[in-house]
């Protein structure tokens, strides 16, 4: 079944140039390293595609510390940290692979509103994402992720994208995590340019 719940359609709003970009890349994937997934490149998964399923290494360890929430992603073990200090975003002159990510509690869910996105990411970088893999990002992309504890074991986790280059309107996911106390999460190696 479809993880977007908006639109009810369960289908990603793309505009005709994000798949034109999306199918140009497939195409030349082999050609050069310009072409291929930043997640093929070791460099990332990205945000909020990093919290997309994959077929593999799909572990999350979330703690919070004082003034943070760390996310460590198994998968290319990045550590993502996110302020709590209700500190503005960085100057809009600042790009990031994965955007500026301060975030803040409304009740018990946490929000993570991200912006100063660079245009070198992908929305969707592993298979498992379907016809997203190979759609880009551009600066203009807002993510706002929202982490909901239900239950000793279960977060809820859910993301509207807006990235009016690339969708004709902002959409949501929707993914419950689900703790696994026996999971133990491995070192992830990955070197750019490994053409296994």
């Amino acid at each position: 079944t479809s993880l977007v719940i908006e639109p009810k359609n369960g289908r990603v709003p793309l505009k005709p140039e994000a798949e034109a970009k999306r199918d140009y890349n497939a195409a030349h994937n082999n050609e050069s390293w310009e072409y291929m997934s930043v997640w093929d490149r070791c460099i990332t998964r990205g945000v909020p595609a990093g919290m997309f399923p994959a077929g593999y290494n799909n572990a999350y360890r979330i703690m919070q510390i004082p003034g943070h929430v760390v996310i460590l992603y198994e998968m290319i073990h990045e550590a993502r940290i996110i302020p709590l200090d209700n500190s503005p975003h960085l100057p809009s002159a600042i790009k990031l692979w994965n955007g500026d990510s301060p975030g803040r509690w409304e009740g018990n869910t946490l929000v993570v509103d991200t912006t100063n996105y660079n245009n070198k990411g992908w929305i969707g970088t592993s298979a498992s994402t379907g016809r997203l893999k190979g759609v880009p990002q551009s600066e203009a992309l807002h993510v706002v992720e929202r982490f909901t504890r239900i239950d000793r074991d279960t977060i809820n986790y859910e993301v509207t994208i807006d990235d009016p280059n690339y969708f004709t309107q902002p959409w949501k996911v929707a993914i419950p995590l689900v703790r696994d106390p026996e999971y133990q999460i491995f070192e992830y190696a990955c070197q750019e340019g490994n053409y296994a």
